[in-house]
């Protein structure tokens, strides 16, 4: 019945009954969880339940539950009454999330009696959006979260820089979004393309836009963490930077192309200086223990030619151009953990141990990258591309544009190995979590972001927190009419092969 399925229920007889006497019972710090159930019930059945000391419905925090970790939680609900139980916010705010479900299901008004007891497998379970191919509002971004809130997803990993656009405002810089927020055209097609749509693109968040996000997400359980792509994927800041680069006489323009630039920021310490100062303002506007650093596709030719870049390399001695990566993502790793913050770094499928020894790893190339990361002694987020990369098409006909070269499937996103089961146990425990890609490259529309996204994070949600794939299917079926019911522009109907 309900997607992700709990680890625990059992049906009951009967059903409990909302109407307009129906009162919310708020203990005591529950009262921010209990006028967000407020808002999920109005927004089904058109009246808002109050808040009383003798409400149907119970939300209490309850310390004896804290054998079911900090997002666990229990929910009955019976003909009389509805007691939801957690030890900590985060899981009642994922018991919300079963009884809004619950809600949706029912038409508003009849909820099924249950008996449900549940908690995550994994810590991590997220979703990526990338706004720096193709910019989506701040509206948009807070509809995401509420989608993934719904179906228990717990990280919005916001792209937001790269070569085709620079989207948060930096005071120090204003022309990173002055300038580099806007490309003149963009490309039709995969990387390698000759056609271009002719058409100026941009946009960027305030500050302001970006502090109600994370407020609006923590509100619901989810953590917004931010991404500045360094040293590679840089010719946005590059175009309103020069001298942030290799050759600082040189002009670009934001790249209008996919694919990979050569331009990569140089490594003098101006440069350093420039990302330092980014993230002092991201790490103002995002309490997220984790901040996202990039550092995958550098190319080493501009790195190669600049004798700057080569003093460097004889300074730190560095056996060449390939290992200024590693020494770059080291120098801001480090400022980072200075300040209390986790850097995140892409691997970019080599085993030399050039990521910071302090950044949790997504390993997006394949499993054994993830478990190369793991012998290293990095947190693992498994984002392996065959499963989580949902800019590829979901079927190999009637389907949008996508990237080439692959199909991602619902069965293929459910299906993976999140801990394989030919890892070594204390391997496998270095793998916090899961989460799918939204790039945007071929998904210009938020519509073309739902219908690339939905329903295969759901079943991304249902691989990260329970497992369970027997009845998925018959349970996507139904809850397709809840994605309906919210307006969500999914892909119904889904096979489950690759015809």
């Amino acid at each position: 019945m309900l997607i992700p399925r709990p680890q625990r229920m059992i049906h009951r007889p009967g059903h409990f009954t909302l109407d307009s006497k129906t009162a919310i019972r708020a203990g005591r710090g529950t009262e921010l969880a209990a006028e967000l159930l407020r808002e999920y019930i109005a927004g089904t059945v058109r009246f808002r339940p109050r808040i009383t000391t003798g409400g149907a419905i119970t939300l209490a925090l309850d310390s004896r539950l804290v054998g079911m970790g900090d997002e666990g939680y229990s929910l009955t609900v019976s003909p009389q009454a509805i007691v939801l139980r957690a030890a900590r916010n985060a899981g009642l705010l994922n018991g919300i999330q079963s009884l809004r479900q619950l809600v949706l299901t029912s038409g508003g008004r009849r909820i099924p009696c249950a008996d449900i007891s549940d908690r995550p497998r994994f810590a991590w379970r997220g979703a990526m959006i990338d706004v720096a191919r193709h910019f989506m509002p701040a509206s948009f971004l807070r509809r995401l979260v509420d989608l993934l809130a719904l179906h228990k997803l717990n990280v919005l990993h916001l792209h937001l820089t790269d070569d085709q656009g620079w989207r948060m405002p930096v005071r120090r810089y204003p022309a990173l979004t002055e300038v580099g927020a806007w490309r003149p055209e963009s490309m039709i097609g995969p990387a390698g393309s000759t056609t271009f749509d002719g058409r100026p693109h941009g946009g960027a968040y305030t500050r302001r836009e970006l502090q109600d996000l994370v407020q609006y997400a923590s509100e619901r359980g989810v953590t917004i963490v931010p991404e500045i792509e360094m040293p590679g994927h840089a010719m946005a800041a590059l175009a309103a930077y020069p001298e942030l680069g290799n050759f600082p006489d040189r002009e670009v323009g934001v790249w209008t192309r996919w694919g990979v630039s050569d331009a990569i920021f140089g490594v003098q310490e101006a440069t350093l200086d420039f990302c330092r100062e980014v993230l002092s303002e991201v790490m103002e506007i995002f309490p997220s223990p984790w901040i996202h650093i990039g550092g995958d596709e550098c190319p080493t030719v501009e790195w190669e030619l600049s004798p700057v870049a080569r003093q460097r390399i004889a300074a730190e001695g560095l056996a060449g151009p390939s290992e200024l990566r590693g020494w770059f993502l080291g120098q801001i790793s480090r400022f980072l953990v200075l300040h209390g913050r986790q850097p995140v770094c892409w691997d970019d499928g080599d085993h030399s141990g050039s990521l910071p020894a302090e950044a949790t790893v997504m390993a997006w190339r394949d499993a054994e990258h993830g478990v190369a990361a793991a012998e290293r002694g990095h947190q693992v987020v498994m984002t392996p591309w065959r499963s989580t990369y949902l800019d590829y098409p979901q079927g190999a006909r009637g389907e949008p544009a996508g990237q080439p070269g692959g199909i991602v499937t619902l069965e293929d996103v459910y299906r993976q190995e999140i801990q394989p089961s030919t890892w070594e146990p204390e391997l496998a425990a270095a793998v916090i979590g899961t989460q799918g890609q939204l790039w945007t490259e071929f998904a210009a529309t938020t519509e073309a972001v739902e219908y690339l996204a939905f329903p295969r994070l759901c079943a991304l949600a249902e691989n990260a927190w329970s497992g369970h794939w027997p009845d998925f299917a018959e349970r996507l079926v139904q809850h397709e009419t809840r994605l309906k019911e919210l307006g969500v522009h999914y892909r119904a109907n889904p096979r489950y092969d690759r015809t």
